[in-house]
């Protein structure tokens, strides 16, 4: 059985949308185990201090993200990791500070090898005029940012993080253009980690940009490869 949650009953957020988010961190941190049942509507009620509407929301949501199940007569259900849906951006949003910075970040490496490179090639290859200006932009303020005297954290982050994004959208193929949304969510702590001690890797970055904006796939497929090494991201070699 999960223990108490606190009241949130005072708090400026949507109620459901914040009962949502404790729930699923306990869930998510294994506090409340797969395939257990949850406290029932009057207890959670009554510790969040919340209406039955709001935790009916609350449960919906989650349930729309693979965390829980409803049954009638058995309760409510938390179903097994592997039908959660963990390339839901609010979902990954409610991962942070739970899981282990390293293994966060050499799984999502490991997402980005598959994906990135081959979205690269399709991006030097499909990307529209304006998409090429968008990206030459934002690149040239990735080389502003990294050659500051003092390197300004957040700001390489937002750069950072719109480059790549960037690149998913001109693919020309709209199975691609999700993982430009995750990356918005996920990036913050991974470009965080990696680029800690002012490292931007912009010479991987050109490398990619020269070749998009050349139109050249198998150099752009071949940067963003080198690029996505682990030790560009200050992780250790895998063992």
């Amino acid at each position: 059985m999960v223990g108490t949650f606190n009241s949130i009953s005072g708090s400026k957020r949507s109620l459901h949308v914040q009962v949502a988010r404790e729930i699923a961190r306990s869930i998510l941190s294994g506090e409340l185990a797969q395939g257990s049942i949850i406290p029932g509507e009057m207890a959670l009620c009554e510790q969040f201090g919340i209406s039955r509407t709001a935790l009916r929301e609350a449960v919906k949501l989650l349930t729309s993200k693979g965390l829980l199940e409803s049954r009638p007569k058995v309760g409510t259900r938390v179903v097994d990791r592997a039908y959660w849906n963990f390339l839901d951006p609010q979902l990954i949003g409610w991962m942070d500070g739970l899981a282990d910075t390293d293994e966060f970040c050499f799984q999502f490496l490991g997402l980005r090898r598959a994906i990135e490179p081959e979205a690269c090639a399709l991006a030097a290859k499909n990307a529209s005029a304006e998409q090429r200006i968008e990206l030459s932009e934002t690149f040239q303020e990735m080389v502003e940012v990294s050659e500051a005297e003092v390197f300004d954290q957040e700001r390489w982050t937002d750069v950072d993080m719109r480059f790549h994004s960037l690149i998913f959208n001109a693919t020309g193929n709209d199975f691609y253009l999700p993982f430009g949304n995750i990356l918005t969510t996920m990036f913050v702590n991974f470009i965080v980690h990696s680029s800690e001690e002012g490292s931007t890797c912009i010479n991987e970055h050109r490398q990619i940009y020269d070749a998009i904006m050349a139109g050249n796939s198998e150099k752009a497929r071949a940067a963003s490869a080198n690029h996505l090494q682990a030790s560009n991201h200050r992780l250790p070699a895998a063992s």
